[in-house]
């Protein structure tokens, strides 16, 4: 199989799966990882990236590295999807949150081991093509909207899993409101093209919630209505 038509070769997947594996034993005294959960890889191995990326990038669609899908987002780092879904420990039954549909890489990773997908993107022409995309590969668990992520999808909440593919300043409050006892939150968290922290929120079933600081990133920040909504929470707490 070659790269006409679109078809790629089983090769090159597997060196994309041992860059993954390398990437995991290296960051191992960060993650804590020294494997991933085979689901996790399996999912990888079966989602054609070279759909996800643009015609121009596709040559390396299969490289261990994120890639320019315009509109100033990326595509992110395939060790970096793996991680995040490993952290995010879907279950087969799960309904879980996107915020950062982006091209739908990450989506379709996450629709290949769950129930139900919900994703949310504010570009409305990522969301269409997103869309369209995921229909076109058989992707009939996934719904995407153009919306605010920081705000979650109360209509569908709560859920058992929140991952945001986009750095936010702060922990989103209404996703973590949003989120089932017993679920986890996997985000990035640090200010726009400074310094990032990936995190995995774990909601006690009490309510109450642990954090965990896994390894340092760099992603493009989350957009939308969440600087408003900072200022106008310090604005309240200076009355």
């Amino acid at each position: 199989m070659t790269r006409e038509g679109s078809l790629i070769s089983d090769v090159e997947k597997e060196k994309l799966l041992r860059d993954i594996e390398w990437e995991v034993r290296l960051t191992r005294e960060y993650t804590g990882r020294d494997h991933l959960h085979p689901r996790i890889m399996e999912a990888i191995a079966k989602v054609p990236r070279h759909e996800f990326v643009p015609q121009e990038s596709r040559s390396y669609a299969y490289d261990d590295g994120p890639l320019p899908i315009g509109f100033g987002q990326t595509v992110s780092q395939p060790f970096i999807v793996a991680l995040m879904t490993d952290l995010l420990a879907p279950q087969a039954d799960d309904v879980i949150l996107e915020v950062g549909t982006g091209s739908g890489y990450q989506t379709a990773v996450l629709a290949e081991l769950v129930r139900k997908v919900y994703s949310i993107e504010i570009i409305s022409v990522l969301a269409d093509s997103a869309r369209r995309r995921l229909a076109r590969l058989g992707y009939k668990n996934v719904e995407i909207k153009t919306g605010d992520g920081y705000f979650g999808w109360p209509e569908h909440a709560p859920f058992d899993g929140i991952i945001v593919t986009a750095a936010a300043p702060e922990i989103p409050p209404p996703l973590i409101e949003q989120l089932k006892p017993g679920g986890r939150l996997v985000l990035p968290v640090g200010e726009p093209w400074g310094h990032q922290m990936l995190k995995q929120v774990c909601k006690k079933k009490e309510g109450d919630t642990e954090i965990h600081e896994i390894l340092g990133v760099a992603f493009v920040p989350l957009t939308g209505n969440q600087s408003r909504h900072r200022e106008e929470e310090a604005n309240n707490n200076r009355k």
